[in-house]
């Protein structure tokens, strides 16, 4: 179980009041966020929300304008190199040395963590094993796949046993094995007492975490709290409804809106409220294409909260973030991805029913 206070009296991570700016463009503002020892929290916002900002905050590549962090009790700002100690970070973008071999990469940044030999051999073989490197490290990584790649770029940000991990799209374009070691792999390290931010564009990833839920939007913290508590304070059911052509305005007794094209009943019972939806669409029933049963879940409390559906998956130009501009600051990496995005999960709560034309 998560526990607040570490050995220092301090929360893993804390956040008090942090704003960050660029120019005239406000990325994070009086952002507040604590993390427990052994806590995962899934980190979730739109691209440009701020999620790179933040965690390129708590790793002290940059500045706050306005606020305090702490790693374990540390000031990223006032102390960098004692706050580096204590977390481990894997940035979105790439960065590893293709020219090199998977144990050279292992190797240069155990040495730059302050590991020398029988160290670096042990850690080696430590962060290999779950990752699924063992038979690749005397490969090079530019004959490795984009998954494995990513694999070894995660590796990279524990082979000084962190006890802050920030984990930035970590699946981002990876295959489902490696999604699937990753994500078994975090909750083996949060249970050995590691704290772990995740951001995400997978809200079934932050299930299967059984992660906590901090959700940005627009630079601020809206929502905050386990995955049961937001769902049962903020989550929604509802019958949707896809047409060819523009949805009819049907007369029902439940409210009603228009989404990107669907239409969307809000109804605390959406199983028992199809047929009554379906009578009241008259003759326009028959341009009905698809009909979908949502439960409340993870997907229908940020549609709530923010107006907008979370996409699953990263957005169609494969750049997670692309409007944070923490992502072109100086002292942020800035590799290429390997890979193109994948096919996430299906998000949870919901079903499809594929309707035809009805007449």
């Amino acid at each position: 179980m998560p526990t607040d206070r570490g050995p220092h009296g301090a929360p893993a991570l804390a956040l008090r009041g942090v704003t960050k700016r660029y120019g005239g463009t406000t990325a994070l503002e009086d952002v507040a966020l604590h993390l427990a020892e052994g806590e995962i929290v899934g980190l979730l916002g739109h691209n440009g929300a701020g999620k790179t900002t933040l965690m390129s905050l708590v790793a002290g590549l940059l500045r706050p304008d306005a606020g305090e962090i702490e790693v374990r009790g540390v000031s990223p700002v006032r102390d960098p190199h004692r706050a580096r100690r204590e977390l481990g970070l894997a940035p979105q973008e790439l960065g590893v040395y293709p020219p090199l071999t998977v144990r050279q990469n292992l190797r240069f940044f155990a040495e730059l963590a302050g590991l020398r030999g029988r160290d670096v051999r042990l850690r080696t073989a430590e962060v290999a094993g779950p990752l699924g490197l063992t038979g690749l490290l005397d490969r090079r990584v530019a004959r490795l796949s984009g998954g494995e790649q990513r694999r070894v770029h995660t590796a990279m940000a524990l082979l000084h046993r962190p006890k802050l991990l920030l984990l930035d799209e970590p699946t981002a374009g990876v295959d489902v094995e490696t999604r699937a070691r990753l994500i078994a792999f975090v909750r083996e390290l949060a249970a050995g007492g590691t704290a772990v931010c995740y951001s995400t564009h997978y809200l079934a990833e932050v299930e299967a975490l059984d992660a906590s839920v901090a959700i940005l939007d627009h630079g601020r913290m809206i929502a905050r709290g386990t995955l049961r508590e937001l769902v049962h304070r903020h989550g929604d059911s509802a019958v949707e409804l896809t047409f060819s052509g523009g949805p009819p305005p049907p007369r029902l007794p439940w409210p009603v809106a228009h989404e990107a094209g669907v239409l969307r009943v809000r109804v605390e019972q959406p199983h028992l409220a199809v047929p009554h939806v379906l009578s009241a669409l008259g003759d326009s029933a028959r341009r009905l294409v698809n009909l979908r049963v949502v439960q409340p879940s993870l997907e229908t409390v940020f549609l709530r909260l923010t107006g907008r559906r979370y996409t699953d998956g990263p957005d169609p130009a494969g750049a997670p973030d692309a409007a944070d501009p923490a992502r072109d600051a100086p002292g942020t990496d800035g590799d290429e991805r390997a890979g193109e995005p994948g096919g996430g999960p299906v998000p949870s709560g919901e079903r499809t029913i594929e309707a035809g034309r009805h007449g």
